[in-house]
């Protein structure tokens, strides 16, 4: 499933409003999810090729808000249940393992 453009950036919005409520720096998102900050920033911008990674993110982010007593940004586009999409390894996702690389 591929995102229009609209979505895209909705979806941009809400892991970068997400992420400033976690209170976190990019590094320690990176080393939380054993990433590197060049794949961390393409996962922001939604420029990663795998479409498990920022459902991966995603989830770290709703996690680490709640974690802090906040609300988190609802999200628009990646809503629901991650297992119920079929374009979508939900195994890889609950393992929270991130593709191999930078791309």
């Amino acid at each position: 499933m591929s995102l229009n453009a609209q979505q895209l950036v909705a979806t941009r919005q809400e892991l970068h409003a997400n992420f400033i409520l976690t209170g976190l720096t990019k590094e320690q998102v990176a080393a939380d999810l054993h990433i590197s900050l060049t794949k961390l920033d393409h996962l922001f911008t939604l420029t990663q090729q795998s479409l498990n990674d920022p459902w991966i993110l995603r989830n770290y982010l709703l996690e680490r808000v709640v974690a802090t007593g906040q609300d988190p940004v609802p999200f628009t586009a990646l809503s629901g249940d991650w297992h119920r999409h079929w374009f979508l390894d939900s195994e890889v996702i609950d393992r929270r393992e991130m593709s191999a690389g930078d791309r």
